[in-house]
Order: structure tokens, then sequence, then C-alpha cells
């Protein structure tokens, strides 16, 4: 112990990085060097960046040490142990936010959801949309409504610009609204002349942007919050642009209709739309799939996409991926797509089909009351059928996913390491959800780094949100 004990301090913190949480707090006890060692901040500052990639708290740490990277990695995983657990009441508290006079068509975190708020004090607010005709924002910590919008049409979706703090809505007039976060205040609308859209709130360099797919098949690209037109393309004529996603590193924008199983969908370099020069064209290119269900970028590999694809009679369905570039030439610019994975699924004929990913290489597929786990290469590591009605909705983050049933149930799996097969799923356990006979199960769900919010279908015509908040 004297030789340990005489190391010189750079030596100690070399020796304890080697070190988990529990191991660290057990070397603390030893003396007074070690414990001095082991409040090092680089050592706990590199195991939160270890844990959570997406970790940058340096702006919530105060300069008194009360909130150090030790101390968001200790409340932190705690947190995380109690999500893994689930016990009612001891773990998490639940919520029942109303108010919403008709069916609730989509939610979203306004804050709190990017793991990166402050967890000593934050409180997630989440904004629903609802063909009532009104936007409501809820404090879920607390269970109550923040604002809520003046009637209008019925709405038909719902996007947020957390960095801006304001919602975007679309209703069945055709009118795209851009609301403050903070107030409610109404800060621009845009007449699309469309009854059904679908929103996309999006980030370019420096910009916010919001991409609106249309019933007839085109792409318009809008200003945020100023709702001002910047360019319009043609994707599907005549069917309805239902499916819009971004690349993380908001390079490519997917788009793709899941009514016309005879197109294909495209993809376009985003500078192109957002920033469009004179007298060029957008540059955009078709993937060859077609008949797309479903579709996802992976999280930690920008530019890979993966879509499942049908012809249209469910006789042939499969998941292709691919690794999207872009080609430049003295004249030209072009996006290619290098297929680097395709495999069959099997999939019902009666249910919609949810794809998700994490990471590089993890695909999620829910079909059915099934979720089933593969790699990007088509291995199947992982097949759960915890619930008795389908899978409504996903929700994947680094720690767990949550899936949203028609059986009025959440449940709750964790990521773990396993030896043989890597990256896999351990099923935990089920948030219920209230009374079958009330309702026709959940709809969606979103999730933030402490807590769960999912609408439900009611009977009577009033859907309600239910919050799961853990605590710490």
């Amino acid at each position: 112990m004297e030789i340990w004990q005489s190391l010189p301090l750079d030596c100690l913190i070399s020796v304890f990085s080697l070190l988990q949480e529990e191991d660290l707090i057990r070397a603390s006890t030893v003396c007074k060097d070690w414990c001095y060692a082991v409040q090092t901040p680089w050592l706990w500052r590199r195991m939160c960046l270890q844990r959570w990639s997406f970790c940058n708290v340096s702006q919530h740490l105060s300069h008194t040490g009360t909130h150090s990277w030790k101390a968001y990695y200790l409340r932190r995983s705690h947190l995380e142990m109690k999500m893994k657990s689930g016990r009612s009441c001891a773990d998490y508290t639940c919520k029942t936010l109303r108010g919403h006079e008709g069916r609730v068509v989509g939610l979203a975190y306004l804050s709190g959801n990017d793991g990166r708020s402050d967890v000593w004090s934050s409180s997630p607010v989440v904004c629903s949309a609802s063909t009532d005709g009104t936007v409501k924002a809820w404090d879920i910590h607390k269970g109550v409504s923040v604002w809520s919008s003046p009637v209008q049409s019925p709405m038909q979706d719902i996007t947020v610009d957390p960095g801006q703090c304001v919602a975007v809505t679309s209703d069945s007039s055709g009118t795209i609204k851009a609301w403050k976060g903070s107030s409610g205040e109404e800060l621009a609308c845009f007449t699309s002349g469309f009854s059904k859209t679908t929103l996309l709130s999006f980030r370019h360099k420096d910009s916010s942007f919001l991409m609106v797919g249309t019933v007839a098949g085109s792409l318009l690209v809008l200003t945020c919050p100023a709702l001002c037109e910047v360019s319009r393309h043609v994707v599907c004529d005549s069917f309805r642009l239902n499916l819009l996603l971004s690349s993380p590193d908001n390079k490519w924008i997917f788009t793709a209709s899941k009514e016309n199983f005879n197109s294909s969908p495209k993809v376009f370099y985003s500078e192109s739309v957002c920033c469009p020069a004179e007298d060029e064209d957008s540059v955009c290119g078709s993937l060859p799939v077609s008949g797309c269900l479903a579709a996802v970028f992976l999280p930690s590999q920008p530019a890979r996409l993966a879509v499942i694809q049908s012809d249209g009679l469910f006789t042939n369905k499969t998941l292709a991926v691919f690794d999207l570039a872009l080609k430049e030439s003295k004249y030209k610019k072009e996006p290619q797509a290098q297929q680097v994975a395709c495999f069959a699924v099997e999939l019902s004929q009666r249910s919609d089909v949810v794809l998700e990913a994490r990471g590089n290489s993890t695909l999620l597929v829910a079909d059915g009351n099934h979720l089933k786990v593969y790699t990007f290469k088509g291995d199947l590591v992982a097949s759960f059928q915890d619930h008795l009605q389908p899978i409504a909705a996903l929700c994947v983050d680094s720690f767990r996913v949550v899936t949203a049933s028609r059986d009025l149930s959440l449940r709750v799996l964790t990521w773990r390491s396993d030896p043989e097969h890597g990256l896999t799923l351990e099923s935990q356990y089920h948030l219920l959800g209230g009374s079958l006979t009330r309702s026709r199960g959940f709809t969606s769900v979103a999730c933030d780094y402490s807590s769960i919010v999912a609408s439900v279908e009611s009977l009577d015509g009033k859907d309600v949100l239910k919050a799961y908040t853990f605590d710490f």
C-alpha cells in the first residue's frame, strides 16, 4: 500500500482511468491522496463521453463545483438504473395530460430531449397538435398545459425546432403556422394550398428550414420561423409525399410516397434546395428501389440510409441499405447511392411497418406485435413479442428502446453488449396506459433522457397524453 500511496498524482490518475464508477468510488475511501485524485474532472468527463457520446454538459457546470462532471455522471447513471428497473412510484411518476377535444395527430419535445440539458433543473416541454384545431405545450414534470393556441382548422401535422424554441403546425385548410415555444405567440403563417401535408424541421449550416411534403407529391422548402418559400420540387406527381427524413449531418433529404408502389424514393442534396443557385436545377436522384414502406438514416453513419421496399402485393419485401455520396464534376453535381446490403424481411400484410436505427449498423423493425433487431447486413440479433396488439410507434436512443402498442402498453427494452452478436436488446418491463374500455391504445411515443410521453386514442374522441417521468 505504501508504494501505491507514494505514486505521484499523474500516475494515480493514469491508473484510475482504467477503473469504472464503482471502483473509483471505492478508491476514493483509501486515503486523502487517492480521494483527491478520484475527484479529477478529466476522469469523470472521460466516462461521461464514453457512456453518452453526445454528452456536452460543460456549459451547465457551475463555477463553484456543485455541478461537476462527477455529479453529472453519478446523477445520470442513477437515473438510468431507475429506467432499467421501472418500479411504479419508486422509479417514476405517471401523469395524464388532458385538454384536447379531438385526436392527437402528433407530439414532439420542444425542450429537454437532447441529453444535454441541465439535469439538475430542466423541465421538459412537449408540444402536441390535435384535430380539435389547437396546438398545446405541456410541462410534463408538473403535468400542466403551458399554453394553447387559438382554435383553427383540424391539425394535420406538427414538428419542432428546439434550437429556436419554435413549433410548426399544418392544418386541413393548407395553412402552416409557426408558434413561439415559450408563449404560443403566432410568429408566421404560410398558405400551402394543400389539405394534407407532412412537415420536417431542418437545419442547414446556421439557418433553419421547414420541409413540406404535399398531397400532390411536391416538396416545398420554407425558411423557419418566417415561413418564406425558398424552393419547390416535384417528387412523385399526384401521390402524397408522406415520408421525409434528414441525414444526421444535414446534407441529405430523403423523400418518398408510401402510397405509390411504382415510384422510387428521391434524395436531395440539401444545399441545392435550401440555397438554390439561379438557373440551376436541384441536386437530386432516385434510389434504385420502389414501393417504399419505411426508411431511416443510421445515426452514427450520416450518409447511410436503410429502406424497406415492397412490390405492392407483399410477395417480395426487402430491406436495402445505401451509402450516399455526392459526385462532382466540372459542370455537374449528382448524388450516388451505393448499395452496401440487401436482405429479405418477413412482414405482415395487415399492419404498418416502423423502422428505426441505432449507431451505424443496428436496425429495428416493428411489424404487427413483433419487434426484430437486425444488423445492417441482415443478421437477426433479437426478436420480441411483448405486445398483444400491433406496435404503433418506436422511440430509440443510446440507452433504451420504447415500443408503443395498441394494447395500451409501452414496453421498455435496454441495450446491452452480447459477446457473440455485439449490440442487442434486453426486454425489461411494461408501462401501462389505462383502460382499454376507454381507449384504442397508444398511437405515438417520444422520449428524452428522463421521461417518456405517449398519446392515447380515446374512444370518446378526446385523446390524452401519458407522461412518465423518472425521478432522480
